[in-house]
């Protein structure tokens, strides 16, 4: 089994927490997390794509181990985490990579894309949205409405999102045997976002993911004109991002692999085996 390192580095005096294994000069693959976890979400997939890949997974700025600095210090948008994001990578002298996304990691991963169409070479989509046909309406009403209209009333209705309920949800829900589901998932997420400072960040975030809509038609321009190799490996019972916005890849990318799992939106936690197959096999038809 390969090693992994559990590795930080001081970007504009913010600490970013990234786990990395694999050969230095192998293809590199970053993994890209979404809410409410972090770089733990890879824990298992890690080791198992670094004997074929250079691995690098960030815990995004409020996430994991990163800081987690106060909202009047860091404006937390999707813009600022893509650009944490690609401050890391430059660092780490990474300039041609393929992204592997999830919920948050999908946002993140497209404005890397649009700020440099070449340097990414595939993309792996994991329940990770580029189209409105990904949108659950039922569970985005509460954020869309927080997004045009922050407020006291719209912050109240979003709070629960960070509670044990919900974060446990996110991880049973849409799962067949939960027993699957190992509990040191959400945990390790619930004591994470209850540091300081984190629950006014996560409501920043929320606030600003209606500006991640708006970049979808470049992000299908982007695919089409680069023909970017995708994979979308979607828990097909997502009741956040529905199985339609694992399908709708192929509209623009026609050579997409779609691989829908029976699980829900962390289908890493149940799913890893088949997962793992799909990866290594789209990366050797395509030789990322």
């Amino acid at each position: 089994m390969a090693r992994v390192h559990h590795r930080s580095a001081d970007i504009d005096g913010l600490t970013v927490f990234y786990r990395e294994a694999g050969a230095q000069e192998a293809p590199a693959l970053v993994l890209l997390h979404g809410y409410p976890t972090s770089s733990h979400m890879f824990r298992h997939l890690i080791p198992r794509l670094a004997e074929r890949f250079h691995v690098i997974a960030p815990d995004h700025i409020g996430f994991g181990f990163s800081s987690a600095p106060p909202v009047d210090r860091f404006d937390y948008t999707f813009d600022a985490l893509a650009e944490v994001t690609r401050t890391l990578l430059d660092r780490l002298g990474v300039t041609r990579y393929a992204i592997y996304v999830q919920d948050y990691g999908a946002p993140i991963g497209w404005r890397l894309a649009l700020a440099d169409p070449g340097a990414i070479v595939g993309v792996i989509s994991q329940n990770g949205n580029a189209y409105e046909e990904g949108f659950v309406p039922a569970f985005w009403a509460p954020i869309w409405t927080h997004a045009e209209q922050r407020n006291a009333a719209s912050e109240a209705a979003l709070l629960p999102a960070l509670g044990r309920e919900a974060v446990e949800w996110q991880y049973t829900h849409g799962e067949p045997d939960v027993s699957l589901v190992d509990p040191d998932a959400w945990e390790h997420d619930l004591a994470l976002l209850a540091r300081p400072g984190v629950p006014a960040a996560q409501l920043a975030l929320f606030a600003d993911y209606g500006t991640n809509p708006p970049l979808y038609p470049r992000v299908h321009d982007w695919l089409r004109e680069n023909e970017v190799p995708v994979l979308a490996v979607w828990g097909r019972n997502d009741e956040i991002f529905a199985p339609a916005g694992a399908s709708a890849f192929a509209k623009d990318s026609p050579a997409a692999d779609v691989v829908l799992l029976d699980g829900g939106h962390f289908v890493l936690e149940t799913h890893l085996d088949e997962v793992t197959e799909a990866i290594l096999v789209w990366a050797e038809r395509h030789s990322i």
